[in-house]
């Protein structure tokens, strides 16, 4: 597959106003990428490839999702087919559910728990290297920038596609099918996050 690809197909990142959005709208532009940036459940369902972005609180960001009615939503997206691409905490909220909101129920798309650095200063900011599984077909052993406090816990360690270190090894990306979830920022990894979004493009 080549760049044209990436300029015929429609990506929507979905703004349920926790997300940090501009980052990722910027790297796309600058990939030459049809995107949108919207809410409107019929232009996302419309499109080739789903972005589900995420900064901030598991309450907050569940919350924001129940406002516009978007749970069932998202949920049936993981299931379409289409490529998803969550990031941050558009990957922690896709568990059962998180330290962060022990009373909150995540999307629960993939089983296990988000769960807090218990070593070291939180949050985690700055570059650090991954190391890539053989589930993986989209990242490369590069660094990139994390800004989290949680780290996933999949009950399928299967479906882990990178790992970090931060005090302990924790699981820093999944792919699954149609879902590659991430929880570095690739919008803010330079190149590492340029190569990795072109792949993810072209898949």
């Amino acid at each position: 597959m080549t760049d044209s690809i990436i300029n015929k197909q429609k990506t929507a990142i979905i703004d349920y106003d926790s997300g940090n959005i501009q980052s990722i709208a910027n790297m796309l532009e600058y990939l030459g990428c049809n995107y949108i940036i919207t809410s409107d459940k019929e232009k996302i369902k419309s499109s080739d490839k789903i972005i589900f972005p995420g900064q901030g609180h598991f309450e907050q960001a569940m919350n924001k999702l129940k406002s516009k009615d978007m749970i069932s939503f998202v949920q049936d997206l993981t299931v379409s087919g289409k490529e998803f691409l969550g990031i941050c905490l558009g990957l922690q909220v896709l568990f059962e559910k998180s330290e962060e909101a022990p009373n909150v129920e995540g999307l629960k798309i993939f089983k296990g728990e988000v769960l807090k650095f218990k070593k070291g200063k939180t949050p985690q900011i700055g570059w650090a290297e991954i190391k890539t599984t053989k589930n993986n077909t989209l990242l490369d052993d590069e660094y990139f920038y994390f800004v989290n406090s949680y780290y996933i816990s999949p009950e399928n360690k299967d479906i882990i596609s990178s790992y970090g270190h931060y005090h302990i090894d924790y699981a820093a990306s999944v792919q699954y099918k149609n879902i590659t979830a991430v929880q570095f920022h690739p919008e803010k990894s330079s190149n590492a996050g340029m190569n990795f979004f072109k792949k993810w493009l072209q898949k």
